[in-house]
Parts: structure tokens; sequence; C-alpha cells
């Protein structure tokens, strides 16, 4: 009677909760949004017991919604926004201090002194460069700020995680500390060549291994659920970082494929088989999953505003209503008349990574329009993009002749259409773009023996549309020598 996978899906902005069958298809969906705070300017928080109690909420609606128990479940599976971080009392099970959130930038200085002064030994362990995304400068910080916090951590009272430990340990009541490779490789303090904690890297940022959970693989039985939020124990079964689960559930599974998830931010990952490329063009190399005790590698660019971007035009400039209408706007011009949006509210991230870099429009006139700006602002979001892949074939010498996509923005058919024609590149979106969630699953079902293997999930992947480039070299050299122009205002400002 195990006849489904729960997949719980923690975001930046939402908890969601999704139900797959075996043949991989949703059964149901329960989704809840919960608060961001953003106390002084570049800093973004949540709250560690909304995150959980929302999850938690979720998670039981979509049994009800689904009209199934707890009993049915075979396994489930664990996504998360990633490197945002938590350290809360083992003994209480209480936060000392609100979720700092990836986006948060309260730590940048430092990260630019780190980067001169150990730049080099942080990016040949971790494959990372130091910059306030990951987590470690996060938690440094909290035990600088938060009275007697690091007293209490080197007393091994208290317990670091990104969102899947916080999960698990609330899931099971606090009797499992754990966080899997690909959440662990995007913390800045894991070694990603000999898959453990780095003892080097924690002297240099002054950071007690007692705070740390165990690292696990991405795909097998981490613990079960206490029972109390579920009903009946259920084997945690999967967990993977939000981008590692979408290239999973993408199915690229190949060296070489390539995904990119349109999220809050923009995410292009490469799978690059069992070595790590070591990125030449500023990107990250990372570890896309343990599968059966083999490590797969990543390159990933990490673009820190894509779907973001047209939430400010909705919240911020009040220009939309919702999120959907941002296309109609953008199709009442032919272009964007010139005008260039970069939206590096929080700075730019891969392959630039300027941290003190700010959000900028040029080139209006007097004839520029709201659809102009909203034009603008998708386009943006192909640009970055555009930026990151051909940092990555200059890695890795791959000429990339399809990009799956996935995530909110996927969905906007001009904004694909305007992808494949800057990239020159096919663009494929699958029949069900909720590939996070269901790579997710996949990990999950893999372990327990729900999928036999990766075949038989490859199997389940479906092409929902595939769009072919349709603009001119002539057109396309011209709109990014455009992007390039607004891209180098950008950085004359910061500095």
């Amino acid at each position: 009677m195990k006849a489904f996978i729960l997949a719980l899906d923690q975001g930046t902005t939402s908890s969601r909760a999704i139900l797959f069958d075996q043949s991989g298809q949703i059964r149901a969906v329960a989704q809840k949004e919960f608060t961001q705070h953003y106390p002084q300017p570049g800093w973004v928080e949540h709250d560690p017991m909304e995150i959980w109690s929302t999850q938690a909420g979720v998670a039981a609606e979509v049994l009800s919604r689904a009209g199934i128990s707890s009993q049915q479940i075979a396994a489930i599976g664990i996504t998360n926004q990633r490197e945002t971080t938590i350290v809360w009392e083992r003994n209480t099970g209480k936060p000392i201090y609100p979720a700092i959130v990836w986006q948060d930038r309260r730590t940048a200085d430092w990260c630019d002194q780190l980067r001169v002064e150990a730049g080099e030994l942080i990016r040949q362990k971790t494959g990372l460069l130091p910059d306030a995304y990951f987590s470690a400068t996060k938690i440094r910080w909290i035990l600088d700020h938060v009275p007697d916090a690091r007293k209490k951590a080197e007393n091994g009272e208290l317990a670091f995680g990104t969102i899947d430990s916080w999960l698990i340990w609330n899931f099971t009541r606090g009797r499992v500390h754990a966080t899997d490779v690909t959440n662990a490789s995007r913390t800045m303090l894991f070694n990603i060549h000999t898959g453990q904690w780095d003892p080097e890297l924690l002297a240099l940022l002054d950071i007690p291994q007692s705070l740390l959970p165990e690292v696990v693989a991405s795909s097998g039985v981490v613990a079960e659920t206490s029972g109390d939020v579920l009903t009946y124990p259920i084997p945690i079964a999967g967990i993977a970082g939000d981008q590692q689960a979408a290239l999973f559930g993408q199915m690229c599974t190949e060296p070489g494929m390539v995904k990119n998830t349109y999220g809050t931010g923009c995410f292009v990952v490469m799978q690059t088989g069992s070595k790590p490329v070591q990125s030449q063009n500023r990107l990250l190399t990372t570890i896309a999953w343990e599968i059966n005790g083999q490590l797969n590698y990543a390159l990933e660019g990490s673009i820190f505003i894509g779907g973001a971007v047209v939430q400010w035009l909705r919240d911020g400039l009040q220009m939309i209503r919702s999120s959907s209408e941002i296309e109609t706007l953008a199709r009442q011009v032919p272009d964007t008349g010139g005008v260039y949006v970069v939206p590096a509210f929080t700075g730019l991230g891969a392959p630039h990574w300027n941290q003190q870099a700010r959000g900028m429009i040029v080139g209006l006139t007097r004839g520029s329009t709201h659809a102009h700006i909203a034009r603008a602002a998708l386009e943006s979001i192909a640009y970055q993009t555009y930026d990151v892949v051909r940092a990555m074939e200059a890695d890795t010498g791959l000429s990339i002749s399809e990009m799956r996509v996935d995530g909110g923005a996927a969905v906007n058919d001009l904004l694909m259409q305007f992808q494949a024609n800057i990239l020159n590149t096919q663009v494929v979106r699958p029949a069900i773009v909720e590939t996070t969630a269901q790579g997710a699953a996949y990990l999950a079902g893999l372990a327990v023996g729900f999928w036999k293997d990766i075949e038989t999930i490859r199997a389940q992947w479906k092409e929902s549309k595939r769009f072919i480039p349709q603009m001119s070299e002539p057109v396309r050299t011209t709109n990014l020598q455009g992007w390039a122009r607004a891209l180098k205002a950008v950085r004359c400002w910061a500095e």
C-alpha cells in the first residue's frame, strides 16, 4: 500500500509539500508562504519556527488533500533553500537567532578580506569563492554577536544546520542532526575532495566542529519521523539542496547536461561526472549528489536575482498586480527600446562576483514605458544566464546545445524564447516543472526501492515544449553589447 513519495520543498519564500506516485506524476500539492524580514539594508532573515510550522503544516495538509494516510507514504525526500543558516540549542531545540538567509550580505566586507587572505585555499578545498552567500561567515557572525553563543558552542550546547538539518531535527524530535553532501558543500567548511568537514577551514573561520551535523549521502535512509506530525513513522530517505535536486529531477545524469532553475534567483548547473572541474571563470565547483557511495560533481553559476526582479516590479514598483501579468505587459512592446535593467539588488553573482554592485536601469528616454521596463526586467534574467553559460563552456570546452529549464519563471514563454535567442541554444521545458521537489522524491524513492534504478526514472522524464533560437546574429550581438555596457555602468557605480 506504500504508493506515494512525499517531497518537502522548503524554499526561500514558501514551504511546499508535493505527493508523487510511482509514475512520477504529482497527485497533490500544498503550499504556504512565510514572512521575509529585512532588519537592515542588505540583511535578510526568516523565523526558523515559522519555517518549521509551515513545512509541517503543508506536509499534513497534502495528505488530507489527497485523501490518504501517512501509512501509504514509502519515504520522504527533503529539498531546501541552501546556505540559509540556523543555530539552535541542543537541549531545547530553540533557535538562538533568526535564520540568516542565503541572500543576506552582512558579512560581505569580511568576505572581501577573506578572499585576499585565503581565497585560493578556500577555493581549492570547497570549490567556492569566499562570499557572504555561503553559510560559514553567517555562523561566525551569530557566534560573535549573540551573547554567550561562542561559549555555548565551545561547550557543545549548540547545533548549526542548513534548512534540511533543521527539518530533520524537528521531524525526529532532536534524535538526528544530519545534512547531506550537497548542502554541506555549500557551507564553505566542507572539503569536496575528501567528503569531510575540513579542520583547517574550521580553524580559519573559528567555528567549533561540535556545532556541525553528520554528513550523509543524498539518497539513503537517514532517519524516521517521530510520528508526531504525520501520525506514523516515515523514513527520511532523500536530501538535496534545491539546485542539486532540480539537476537530478531534470535527469541531467550525464556529464555536460545543463539545467537552469528560474526561481527567486537563477541557478545554472552542469553535471560534470565523478571528477570536480576547477573553474577558471569564477563559477563554483560543487557536489551534485552522492548515490550508492559515488560522488558526482557539478559546475554552478548562481544568479542572485532571477524571478525576484518580477516580485520587485509587483511589490516595490507596483507595476503589476500578480507575477503572471508580467508577460502580457512585456508583450505590449516589440523590444525594450534600448532599456536595460541590471537587478543587482544584493550584488552580482556568478561570474562577476561583485558584492558592492546595486541595481540599475539604464537607457531610459521620454518614450520609455512600464512595458519597456517590464520587458527589460525579464530579459535581464536571460542575459545573466547567458554570462554563466558562456563561462561554463569556457571551463569545460563543451558547447551546450540544450538547456533544460524549470522553476516559476520557466512557464513564461516570452522569457524562454528570448533565452533561446540570446544563447543561440535550444531551451527545453519538461512536462513537470516541479523538478526540485521531483528530484528529492526520486532520491528518496531510489533509497527505499520505490523506483528500481535511475534508468526507470529517466524513462519518466517528458518534454513539454522546446524553444528554438529565432534571432539574427547582428541583433543578438547588438543586444549583448548593450548588456555589457549596462554591466559596466553598474561596476562604475559600485566603485
